[in-house]
């Protein structure tokens, strides 16, 4: 409405994010978004080893572009957390704070002194949100909590690709993103508990187990089917639960995806003579193969945009298969206005995607870019007389 102020609903929160990498950051980032100030607490002069961590040798200003996407929004403070005098002056910033988050392996925050326990004592009321790569506990403790790793130790590398290829990762950091999405699933969940009771609480979340959840529809499926292995496509492998025509396939000039749908109407949308054999929706798993097979062959014939013509007004669910060029072009992407500039205190600006939730309508764009080491530390420590 014209005139009325809004007011993000996390606006008066202060978060401390200690972590480092993706998925601490993410979850931190999420908050920004959602409202609350978040401060960085990183190591003088190196910082955040994110700031480093290039996925394209694209820097920016400095910083990694990785680092930059994942950390606007924030604030920076330097502390060295060996040094007992910045610990005594982190405290006291955490004694005034709602929420921090760290990702630090096992045992690192209790040897500095700021473990759930100790941190407790000085803020029972604090939300203490903790990301590691396998938990607390078990023999996998002391193992590196990296996304390939935790993706290839899940099962889940076994879902992608075709039959006869080896074990296939996601091209996205999936463990780090859902752990992150996760612990702030769990933080908002603690922030309404203390709400009403008064009391804080500590929020753990694992990138394992994270991935074992995002698992979580074919892991039932597995273990209540005697736990046989799901068995991959030969060809156009998309979900190996799914019978034909699920996948996605070649067309005359590009590619087209097919979700799951009758294979008998498909035949009949197509005017492919081959599909109307296979009456039986039993057959769409056992004889999925073969049915890919002649979808596929009778797919080259004709254009994307003719098949999609065949298929989208008989409601049969299809989708053509872009990239991100071609993505871009679309007016439903533009629609969204999905992308934001934000630019840091000296002026570099980056473009980046916004926050994709909406409140009472509203989005929830921000223009900061992410922050330089240890920027705002003398603004923080007057402001919160450290």
């Amino acid at each position: 409405m014209s005139g009325v102020t809004f007011t993000k609903p996390l606006e008066g929160m202060l978060v401390l994010d200690f972590s480092q990498f993706l998925s601490g950051p993410s979850a931190a980032l999420r908050l920004a978004d959602l409202g609350a100030r978040v401060i960085k607490i990183e190591r003088p002069v190196v910082g955040d080893i994110c700031r480093t961590l290039y996925i394209s040798n694209l820097e920016l200003d400095g910083d990694s572009t990785l680092f930059h996407s994942i950390n606007r929004n924030k604030e920076s403070i330097a502390a060295d957390l060996k040094d007992s005098e910045d610990v005594r002056l982190v405290k006291r910033l955490i004694e005034q704070a709602d929420v921090l988050i760290q990702n630090f392996r096992p045992g690192v925050m209790q040897k500095l002194g700021l473990d759930y326990e100790a941190v407790k004592a000085i803020h029972p009321k604090l939300i203490y949100g903790e990301i590691t790569g396998y938990s607390n506990e078990g023999p996998w403790v002391g193992k590196p909590g990296q996304d390939l790793l935790v993706q290839s130790l899940s099962g889940m590398t076994w879902l992608n690709g075709d039959q006869g290829q080896p074990p296939t990762p996601f091209g996205l950091a999936l463990a780090d993103m859902s752990a992150g999405a996760h612990l702030v699933q769990g933080i908002l969940a603690g922030l309404l508990r203390r709400g009403i009771t008064g009391e804080g609480c500590h929020v753990q979340v694992s990138l394992f187990e994270s991935i074992l959840d995002f698992q979580f529809m074919e892991l039932t499926t597995f273990l209540n089917n005697g736990c046989h292995l799901p068995v991959r496509s030969e060809i156009h492998n998309a979900n190996p639960y799914m019978g034909a025509p699920y996948g996605i396939y070649r067309t005359k000039d590009g590619f087209l995806a097919l979700a799951q749908g009758s294979v008998t109407e498909l035949g009949k949308l197509l005017q492919c003579e081959g599909l109307l054999g296979y009456a039986d929706p039993h057959s769409w798993l056992t004889e999925r193969d073969e049915i890919k097979r002649i979808v596929s062959d009778h797919l080259l014939r004709k254009s994307t945009r003719e098949w999609l013509d065949c298929l989208e007004p008989a409601g049969f669910p299809c989708a053509e298969v872009l990239n991100w060029n071609q993505l871009m072009q679309q007016e439903a992407f533009q629609t969204l206005n999905m992308m934001q500039e934000v630019r840091r205190s000296n002026g570099s600006a980056m473009i980046t995607t916004r926050c994709p939730v909406r409140i009472d309508g509203q989005l929830l764009p921000s223009a900061k870019g992410s922050p330089r080491i240890g920027e705002d530390t003398l603004k923080v420590r007057n402001e919160y007389q450290l």
